[in-house]
């Protein structure tokens, strides 16, 4: 075991509310310490994120101590030891140290313990195992500090049990390895969640698709995407084919553009050629209304931009409106190769910047004024209009808008006596 001063001098860890939670639950017998992915952070230069802070005292002392002290207190998961305690407006998860009992999935039988090695034992990867007291000293009882040096991700223990207790592990182990690791993954680890891909279909799609949308925004989403792929890992949880060339055309397009990255358009490109395919694996992955209508969107008739004519781009931008058109034009972008060079592509992705899109300037009164009256006709006139003008490149010119709308009218005027 290793037991280090190594963030004695994190700001996070010594200040503000951590530091508050630390000091009460330490003392009279009892011990806090921050764990888990914080942890892992920290020792890796970058923000904690999610504070986890696990604790020998029982539920109803972390409690106790809380009320004593005036900080409002929340039994989130009470039956599995946590209790979070809100301090300056922002929840801290404290949980009793654990040991399983009996292991199946989520369902695991716990029993509160006091043996801090025992605890991170039953914690999924090693650079996950890791605890820092109040005081800085990080505490590594399963060769996680070797792990973050060398950015591997590990399982704890045999990783055959370990995915076996809870099949999204496999998720996981891709997932941490896109945001933590570097090179191949762990041969052991990739080997086992190959050896347990089956037990992906007895998870939840909402756990399934939180886990792929965090993966999918990571920095190594791509090599982890085509590592899941070459397992025979990721085709069953999207019921479909997996287009790995286009999602790491899509992240290069990102970059490219300075974009933030993306998990929905990612998602496109990795499964989506047509809009059967972005039903499916909204279903398939249970995705939000927004998420679904996105996916949907971009699968729509994406190789309109193949001839990239902006007249057409234009038009598109206009029915679409400037969210749905990027999204849209990155995905013809990728699965055209993803070119970076392409001036053309680039153009076509930087539209809305250099055109604004005009309203269309006929109304209702102007077709009454050529004899329509209100009703269905109106309507159809006005669509008629506006295909008319979007045809005609926008214009805004009076002679041109008199012309547009003297034939609509006149259209639907024959089209009325017949």
């Amino acid at each position: 075991m290793s037991a280090e001063p190594l963030l004695a001098d994190a700001p996070w860890l010594i200040s503000g509310g951590t530091a508050r939670v630390l000091q009460l639950l330490n003392g009279n017998g009892e011990e806090a310490r921050v764990v888990g992915g914080a942890v892992r952070n920290a020792m890796l230069g970058l923000l904690p994120g999610d504070i986890d802070i696990a604790t020998t005292a029982l539920p109803e002392e972390v409690m106790l101590r809380a009320r004593s002290a005036g900080i409002k207190s929340v039994p989130t998961g009470i039956d599995h030891g946590t209790v979070t305690l809100v301090i300056d407006g922002h929840p801290y998860e404290i949980t009793t140290l654990r040991e399983d009992t009996e292991t199946f999935g989520r369902k695991a039988k716990v029993a509160f313990g006091r043996d801090w090695m025992r605890d991170a034992e039953r914690r999924d990867f090693t650079m996950n195992g890791l605890s820092v007291d109040a005081s800085g000293v990080v505490y590594d009882y399963v060769g996680g500090l070797a792990d973050v040096a060398a950015r591997r991700v590990r399982f704890i223990g045999d990783p055959d049990q370990r995915i076996a207790e809870d099949y999204l592990r496999i998720l996981r182990f891709f997932r941490i390895h896109a945001a933590f690791g570097a090179g191949e993954p762990d041969r052991d680890g990739y080997l086992a969640c190959i050896r347990g891909r089956a037990g992906l279909a007895s998870l939840s799609a909402e756990r399934v698709r939180m886990e792929m949308l965090k993966l999918l925004v990571a920095g190594g989403a791509a090599a982890a995407a085509g590592a899941m792929v070459e397992g025979g890992l990721l085709q069953s949880l999207i019921g479909g084919v997996a287009y790995t060339g286009p999602m790491s055309a899509m992240i290069g397009i990102e970059r490219a553009l300075g974009l933030p990255a993306s998990a929905t358009r990612r998602l496109a490109a990795l499964t989506v050629a047509v809009t059967e395919d972005a039903k499916r694996v909204a279903a398939r992955l249970r995705l939000s209304n927004a998420e679904a209508k996105a996916l949907d969107s971009m699968g729509h008739r994406w190789w309109r931009f193949a001839s990239k004519d902006e007249a057409n781009a234009r038009r598109l931008l206009y029915r679409l409106g400037i969210e749905r058109y990027h999204d849209r034009v990155l995905l013809a972008w990728a699965r055209d190769g993803g070119d970076l060079t392409s001036s053309r592509w680039r153009e076509l992705a930087e539209l809305p910047q250099r055109w604004t899109v005009p309203k269309f300037p006929l109304r209702a009164a102007d077709f009454i004024a050529r004899g329509l009256v209100e009703g269905p006709a109106l309507g159809h006139v006005l669509t008629l209009a506006e295909d008319a003008w979007l045809a005609a490149d926008f214009p805004l010119d009076e002679a041109a808008l008199a012309s547009i709308a003297d034939q609509a009218a006149a259209r639907v005027s024959r089209d009325q006596k017949t």
